[in-house]
């Protein structure tokens, strides 16, 4: 192969790798129950606003209180790396040992919680917003694994409406978004090219709906009306168990058992996709960590295996079926898949989790790695979801994509 062609074909490859999109990366068996702490109780999709404090907390179960380390990247609003360099995005330093950690109290899981608060003497705090990854490192300056966030500027207003499909087909089964964007403090320059929105629901990254273009435009406000780009599956409201007393049966468990550490067993499920839709209050895939009787429950929550049960489905009877929520943060691998029992014709699974209050479903994973969220819970209008959508700009000559707005609604008064 001729030199020049060689080197040629490294630079294009080299370029490819550079403006990828970036992926997270899940962290390995002995860490968990990692969580952005915000403004509400429930670990959630972080968002903040520019100027907030982000803080991070993780467990890690392996009882050798290692040290780890942090950075920090900005990132386009495709996810792929932007041309800043970091002392134009953070004021201070990264790469940095991760220093406030705690050991577990009272538990019959040993570990160490670990927290992260940025600002800190180190990171004195982020200049811009935009798309952040947060990934932490070990001693040997191995990636453990990385998280997004992201943080805003409230300079536009975003109004979010939840719509019933206007595809006679899907009626009864979708949830179409609107926006309006508007701004009293900047004036949007080609907002068709320099605008670009973000649809998430319920906090899902993996099934948001990117780069949504303005339909129109009326003065200085962008109109999003679309019959179908918009559209998202309505989905079921999710399962959930409560166990913040491990020693006695609470809300979706069925019983309880104490080996080397306790053991929840919840009630068997069933498939709801042919059953008629029956409200019932959820979290939207989320999570609390609670636990009774306790000042820190960050320290003082055990972990428990849940045993997770389903009943068998005839139509999926060959396809691979998860249990999904953040409590992973909607990551499906071989931890979350469920296996059936002949013995007791149930597919069963068991999860190591932290005592709370937690939403789950099942969901069957396709051989081109996409999800159904819909084959066992089934998709209906009626559900009640939570939608964000994130508005990035580039004002012409600009370097990189500001996040200049948030918007959120609830399909609970869903309209035609």
């Amino acid at each position: 192969m001729p030199l020049k062609f060689t080197a040629l074909l490294s630079i294009l490859l080299v370029s490819y790798i550079a403006f990828s999109q970036v992926e997270e990366v899940a962290p390995p068996d002995y860490i968990k129950t990692i969580n952005f702490k915000g403004n509400t109780p429930e670990t959630q999709l972080p968002i903040l606003r520019l100027g907030e404090y982000v803080i991070l907390e993780f467990d890690v179960l392996n009882g050798e209180e290692d040290d780890y380390y942090y950075k920090v990247e900005h990132f386009n609003f495709d996810w792929t790396p932007s041309v800043l360099v970091k002392s134009e995005y953070m004021d201070g330093f990264d790469n940095q040992r991760i220093r406030n950690y705690e050991n577990s109290f009272n538990s019959y899981q040993i570990y160490s919680h670990y927290t992260l608060t940025i600002p800190n003497a180190q990171t004195r705090g982020l200049r811009v917003s935009g798309n952040y990854m947060l990934s932490v490192f070990n001693n040997d300056d191995e990636l453990v694994f990385s998280r997004k966030f992201m943080i805003y500027e409230n300079t536009a207003t975003v109004g979010v409406n939840v719509k019933r499909s206007r595809d006679v087909q899907f009626i009864e089964e979708k949830q179409r978004i609107e926006i309006i964007i508007d701004s009293n403090t900047m004036q949007f320059n080609n907002p068709t090219q320099n605008v670009k929105a973000v649809i998430v629901q319920n906090n899902n990254l993996n099934t948001a709906i990117s780069n949504i273009k303005p339909q129109y435009t009326v003065g200085n406000q962008l109109i999003y009306k679309y019959d179908t780009e918009t559209s998202f599956w309505g989905g079921n409201e999710y399962l959930f168990f409560e166990n913040k007393d491990v020693r006695a049966a609470n809300t979706g468990i069925q019983s309880i058992d104490l080996k080397d550490l306790y053991h929840n067993y919840l009630f068997t499920n069933f498939e709801r996709a042919t059953r008629p839709y029956t409200y019932n209050p959820d979290i939207n895939g989320n999570y609390v960590i609670l636990n009774i009787d306790a000042e820190n429950p960050s320290i003082e929550a055990d972990y428990v295996w849940i045993h997770f049960s389903l009943l068998p489905i005839e139509s999926l009877k060959n396809k691979d079926i998860h249990v999904y929520g953040n409590f992973n943060n909607y990551v499906i691998d071989e931890s979350t898949k469920m296996i059936f029992d002949e013995s007791h014709n149930v597919y069963t699974n068991a999860i190591l989790l932290k005592q709370g209050f937690y939403n789950y479903k099942y969901i069957v994973a396709n051989s081109d790695n996409s999800i159904d969220e819909g084959a066992i819970s089934g998709n209906f209008y009626q559900t009640e979801n939570n939608y964000k959508v994130i508005v990035y700009y580039r004002d012409l000559g600009g370097r990189y994509d500001k996040i200049i707005g948030l918007g959120e609604g609830s399909s609970v008064n869903i309209s035609n």
